[in-house]
């Protein structure tokens, strides 16, 4: 599989196997994605594994907050406060292609809640791993945490596996960080599903569109 490929197979995969992920594989792609590029080197990603019992544990608790209304803010703002077009209408796309392949209705609104609850279980994933940034470090980390994040992601393609990066794996920060002992002042960038897809799922089957290569871009040659 090349780099084109991989970019193409690449999905938010929402339903995985029951089927355990051997550290050997985990530690294969993050060897892979450590090769990030980040400005001045600075490599600023510190990443939690987290599986099993205490996967089982930290997923029930995120789980609960959000079902007991326990306010669920990042340690940054992730969306803009107010939308606009055309990220208004992508947006809006995106939950539209989310709920009808569930076969769930707009009026539902308790089908709604329970997939929207999905998120704090990894959606199944019997690996989760979660991104945290030293708060000394500022925007252009975040650059950086991307690079290196899709890089986990292409990575975890050519091994066979399935991912869904999650900014709702960070949206109870001081809860994640005093379960998994990082220092409350530590960043929680969010988090990502990883295991094997199933792939009989329906909520696997659809692909969000990209807009054209033209929309997005302008050259300049004269």
């Amino acid at each position: 599989m090349n780099v084109h490929e991989a970019l193409l197979a690449r999905k938010s995969t929402r339903a995985f196997l029951d089927k355990k992920v051997s550290k050997e594989k985990i530690v294969q792609i993050l060897q892979s994605a450590r090769h990030a590029p980040s400005g001045t080197n600075a490599q600023p990603w510190q990443v939690a594994v987290v599986t099993g019992q205490k996967k089982t544990e930290l997923t029930t608790a995120m789980e609960n907050a959000f079902k007991e209304g326990s306010d669920a803010e990042m340690d940054y703002q992730y969306y803009p406060l107010e939308w606009h077009d055309p990220y208004k209408k992508r947006r809006v796309s995106c939950g539209a292609q989310l709920y009808d392949a569930l076969n769930i209705k707009r009026q539902d609104k308790v089908a709604r809640l329970t997939q929207w609850a999905a998120n704090y279980q990894a959606f199944g994933a019997p690996v989760i791993l979660f991104f945290f940034l030293d708060p000394v470090m500022k925007k252009g980390s975040f650059l950086d945490y991307g690079m290196f994040i899709q890089s986990i992601m292409l990575a975890a393609v050519e091994e066979g596996l399935a991912t869904c990066a999650q900014a709702a794996l960070g949206q109870f920060p001081k809860l994640v960080k005093t379960s998994l002992g990082y220092d409350q002042e530590t960043i929680l960038i969010g988090g990502m599903a990883l295991g094997y897809e199933n792939k009989e799922a329906p909520v696997n089957n659809y692909r969000t569109p990209r807009e054209e290569v033209e929309v997005f871009t302008r050259f300049f040659d004269e």
